[in-house]
C-alpha cells in the first residue's frame, strides 16, 4: 500500500461464547457490543452518578437556572453590603482582642496603647477605602487587584496578587469559622470539645448555601449581618449612655484578674516591636476590603457607583465598631492573656486550665448589657453567626478570582464552568475543601490561624496601589482637559499614599509575624504561584502545537486511499452493520480480521462467512497466547508502517444498555484497545452504536433528566464582561 484510511472495524460474540478473544477483549466482554471508553464513562455517569445524585442535589441547591437569568442574581446595595462586608464587619468581633492579646506580654500597662493603636488601624482603613474607591471606577470588571497589577504592573506581579489573594481567601474562611466556633462555644459546651468537627459541619453548609446561588445566599446572609451590626451600635451607644451620662461603673468579668507579663517593663526597640506586632494583628480588621473590587460585576447599575458607596458604608460601619469596642474594653477593664491558664491571676493564683476565655466583644456586652440579658444573648448569638456569615466574602471572591485566573489560562477551564444556580460552583468547592483542610490541621484555634493571616492582603493592596499610581500616570500623559486631570492627579495622590501606607504594613506585617506563622502563608503563596504558572505553561505549550497553520499540513491533506478492517469475533447483527457502514466509507481496500484464539470457533467462523457470501474477505491474525488486543494493534502498527499516510479509522460497534449492572457485562475489552489505539499516530476511533432493547429504559431515563436539565453537563461560564464605563476622572 502506498497510503490510504485503514477502518478497523470490530464486532463481538456472545458473551457465552469465547471463540474469538480478540473481539470478546475487544468488546470489553462476550456478548457485548465494542464501546468506545468514553461511551462507558459517560453510561456509567448517567445510569449511576445521576440517579444517585440528581434528587439530592435539587433538594440541597435547588432547580438549575438558564444562562439568561444571570442578570436576575445581580444585586441591589443593601443586599451586597453584607455579601462582601461581612467579612471586615465581622473581624471587630475578634481583631480588638488580637491587639489586646499581643499587648499583654508587656502587662496591663501596655493596654494604655491600644487607642493609639486603634488611632493607627483607622487611618489605614479609610487610606485603603479611599483607595478602592478609585479602583472599583477604574476597573470594574471584576479582575479588581489582579487585573489592576496585571494591566500596570506585568503578569509576574499580577500572578503574584493572584496567589495572595488565593491564600488570604481561604483563610478568611478558616479564621472566620473558627473564631465563630469560639464565639459559639462560650455558650455551648459541646461545640468546644469538638470544635473541629464543628468547624468543618459549618464549612459545608456555607458551601451548599453559596452552591445555591449568590443572591439567595446573600438574602440569607443579610439578616444577621445587620443585626450584629445593629447590636454592636446599640451596645456601644447604651455603653456610653451608662458611662458618660449615667455615672454608672461597669466592669468585665475579667476586671478584677491581672497579668503576669512575659516581658516586664519593655523600652525602646522591644516596646516599638512590640506595638508594631500589636498593630499588625489589629490589621485583620482591614482583610476582605478587596473583595468588593472583585465583586463588581455582581452589583446592580450602575456598578461602579454602587460599589464605590458599598465601600464607604463598609468602612464606616468597620471603623466605628472597631473604635467603639476598644473604647469600651478599656472603660469595663476588660483583660485577655494568650496563656489565660497560667497568665492570668486571681487572687494572687493562676486562673488554671479549666478557664475558658471568652472573646472581647463578649465581655464587653456582659458589661454592658449583663450577663443573661436579652441584648447580650442577641448580641452573642448574631457575633458567632456573623462571624461564620463572615466566610462569605471569600465564597464570593476566590470563585469569581479563580474564574478569571481560569479564563487567563492560569487555572484549570473547569473553574470558568458556572454550575446549575449561576456560581461558580468548582470554585466553591476548592475554596471549601482547601478552609476544612487548614481547619483541621490547626485544630480549628484562631489564634494559631490569625498569625497566617494579613500577609496576603497586605501585599495584593501593595501591588494594586502601586499599579493604579503607573494607571493615572499613563492617562496624564495622554489627557488635556484641565478638570479631568484635576480628578486624575487626586487619585493618583490617593493610591500613592495608599501605595506607601500599605506597603509599610507589609513590612511590620512580616518582621513581626514572620515566626509566628506567616512563612507559612508566604509558603503557600508560592506554592500557587508556581503551580499557575505550571499550568499557564502547559496551555500554552498545547495550544502551540494544535494552532492551526497558514499552509497545509499532514492533517489537511488528504489521503489517498482508504483501507478498512473489520474485526471479527461472531457474524450477528452488530458487525453486518459494523460492515454496511465500513462499505459506506467507500474504502479502497477493505477487509474483516479476526484473532485465532480457539482453532475451533475460528474455523466455524471461517466456514458461516462463506456459506453467507460475504463479499469482504477475511483475515486471520495468530494469538499464542491468547492475547487480542496485542495482535490488533501490531498489525495496525504495520499498515501504517507499509503506509506512513494512512489514517487508520477504528470503527467500534457498541452495545447500548439501559442498567447500571449490564455496563459490568458488556464493552471492556473495547476500553483498552482503544486507550492503546489512541497513543497510536494517524489513528481514527469512531462507534457503532446498537441499541438494546433495555436501552429504551436509559432513553426515557434521559428525556426525565432534561427536564432537571442535564445533571453534569459541561457549561462554560461567559467571559468577564468588560465595563464601557470611562475610567478616566473618577474620583
Amino acid at each position: 500500500m502506498t497510503g490510504g484510511v485503514c477502518h478497523l472495524v470490530t464486532a463481538s460474540g456472545a458473551a457465552t461464547e469465547s471463540a474469538v478473544p480478540s473481539v470478546v477483549e475487544f468488546t470489553r466482554g462476550a456478548d457485548s457490543g465494542d464501546r468506545l471508553g468514553g461511551s462507558v464513562l459517560d453510561a456509567l455517569r448517567s445510569s449511576l452518578v445521576s440517579k444517585l445524585t440528581d434528587v439530592p442535589k435539587r433538594i440541597l441547591i435547588g432547580r438549575a437556572l438558564r444562562s439568561d437569568r444571570l442578570g436576575e442574581t445581580l444585586l441591589p446595595k443593601r443586599i451586597a453590603l453584607p455579601v462582601f462586608a461581612s467579612d471586615p464587619l465581622s473581624s471587630v468581633a475578634y481583631a480588638p482582642g488580637e491587639v489586646l492579646l499581643v499587648l499583654s506580654i508587656a502587662g496591663v500597662s501596655a493596654y494604655h496603647f491600644s487607642p493609639w493603636i486603634a488611632v493607627a488601624v483607622i487611618v489605614l482603613m479609610f487610606t485603603v477605602v479611599a483607595s478602592y474607591r478609585q479602583n472599583v471606577h477604574a476597573y470594574p470588571s471584576g479582575g479588581g487587584d489582579y487585573e489592576v497589577a496585571t494591566t500596570n504592573l506585568g503578569p509576574r506581579a499580577g500572578l503574584t496578587v493572584a496567589s495572595a489573594l488565593l491564600v488570604d481567601y481561604v483563610l478568611t474562611v478558616a479564621v472566620s469559622i473558627a473564631s465563630g466556633i469560639e464565639n459559639l462555644g462560650s455558650a455551648i459546651p459541646f461545640v468546644v470539645q469538638h470544635k473541629v468537627l464543628c468547624a468543618i459541619a459549618v464549612i459545608l453548609l456555607l458551601t451548599l448555601m453559596n452552591l445555591r446561588g449568590v443572591k439567595e445566599s446573600g438574602k440569607l446572609f443579610a439578616i444577621p449581618t445587620y443585626v450584629f451590626v445593629g447590636g454592636v451600635f446599640i451596645m456601644i451607644t447604651w455603653g456610653a449612655v451608662r458611662g458618660l451620662v449615667l455615672g454608672d461603673t461597669m466592669r468585665a468579668p475579667t476586671a478584677a484578674y491581672h497579668i503576669r507579663a512575659e516581658h516586664q517593663g519593655l523600652a525602646g526597640f522591644a516596646l516599638v516591636f512590640l506595638l508594631l506586632r500589636a498593630f499588625s494583628s489589629g490589621c485583620a480588621a482591614l482583610t476582605g476590603v478587596e473583595a468588593i473590587s472583585n465583586g463588581v460585576p455582581a452589583f446592580r447599575k450602575p456598578k461602579s457607583k454602587n460599589a464605590a458607596t458599598t465601600l464607604a458604608l463598609m468602612g464606616g460601619l468597620a471603623v466605628t465598631m472597631f473604635c467603639g469596642i476598644i473604647a469600651l474594653a478599656m472603660a469595663t477593664k476588660v483583660r485577655m492573656a494568650e496563656n489565660p491558664a497560667t497568665d492570668l491571676i486571681h487572687n494572687g493564683h493562676p486562673i488554671g486550665s479549666g478557664y475558658v476565655q471568652n472573646p472581647v466583644i463578649s465581655q464587653v456586652a456582659e458589661a454592658v448589657f449583663g450577663k443573661g440579658s436579652l441584648l447580650f444573648v442577641v448580641l452573642a448569638a448574631s457575633t458567632a453567626l456573623v462571624l461564620f456569615l463572615a466566610a462569605n466574602t471569600a465564597y464570593n471572591g476566590f470563585p469569581l478570582l479563580g474564574s478569571i485566573l481560569a479564563q487567563d489560562r492560569y487555572l484549570p477551564r473547569q473553574l470558568h464552568t458556572r454550575g446549575d444556580r449561576l456560581a461558580f460552583s468548582n470554585g466553591i468547592v476548592l475554596l471549601a475543601s482547601a478552609a476544612a483542610l487548614l481547619v483541621f490541621i490547626y485544630g480549628a484555634d484562631s489564634t494559631r490561624l490569625i498569625q497566617l493571616y494579613i500577609v496576603g492582603v497586605f501585599v495584593s493592596f501593595t501591588l494594586s496601589q502601586t499599579g493604579m499610581v503607573r494607571h493615572w500616570n499613563r492617562h496624564l500623559a495622554a489627557e488635556q482637559d484641565p478638570v479631568k486631570r484635576g480628578h486624575m492627579v487626586r487619585s493618583r495622590a490617593i493610591n500613592a499614599f495608599g501605595a506607601f501606607f500599605t506597603g509599610l504594613v507589609l513590612v511590620v506585617v512580616l518582621v513581626t509575624k514572620f515566626t509566628h506563622g506567616a512563612w507559612v502563608a508566604l509558603m503557600g503563596m508560592g506554592i500557587f504561584y508556581v503551580t499557575m504558572t505550571a499550568i499557564r505553561k502547559h496551555y500554552d505549550r498545547v495550544a502551540d502545537e494544535i494552532a492551526a497553520p497558514e499552509g497545509p499540513t499532514d492533517d489537511s491533506v488528504r489521503p489517498s486511499r482508504v483501507h478498512s478492517v473489520v474485526l471479527i469475533s461472531k457474524i450477528h447483527r452488530p458487525t453486518l452493520r459494523a460492515l454496511a457502514y465500513a462499505k459506506l466509507m467507500r474504502s479502497d481496500t477493505l477487509e474483516a480480521v479476526t484473532v485465532n484464539v480457539d482453532p475451533m470457533e475460528t474455523k466455524a467462523l471461517h466456514e458461516e462467512w462463506e456459506r453467507r457470501g460475504i463479499d469482504v474477505p477475511l483475515k486471520v491474525l495468530d494469538s499464542p497466547y491468547r492475547e487480542i488486543t496485542r495482535p490488533v494493534i501490531e498489525y495496525v502498527k504495520s499498515l501504517r508502517a507499509e503506509s506512513p499516510r494512512d489514517a487508520v479509522s477504528v470503527i467500534i460497534p457498541e452495545y447500548v444498555v439501559g442498567h447500571w449492572y449490564e455496563h459490568l457485562l458488556h464493552n471492556q475489552s473495547a476500553l483498552r484497545l482503544k486507550g492503546r489505539l489512541l497513543f497510536t499516530a494517524g489513528v481514527m476511533v469512531t462507534s457503532v452504536p446498537y441499541q438494546l432493547a433495555s436501552s429504551e429504559a436509559a432513553r426515557a431515563r434521559a428525556r426525565k433528566r432534561q427536564e432537571w436539565s442535564a445533571p453534569g453537563a459541561v457549561r462554560r461560564g461567559p467571559a468577564a464582561e468588560r465595563s464601557k464605563e470611562p475610567s478616566a476622572g473618577k474620583g
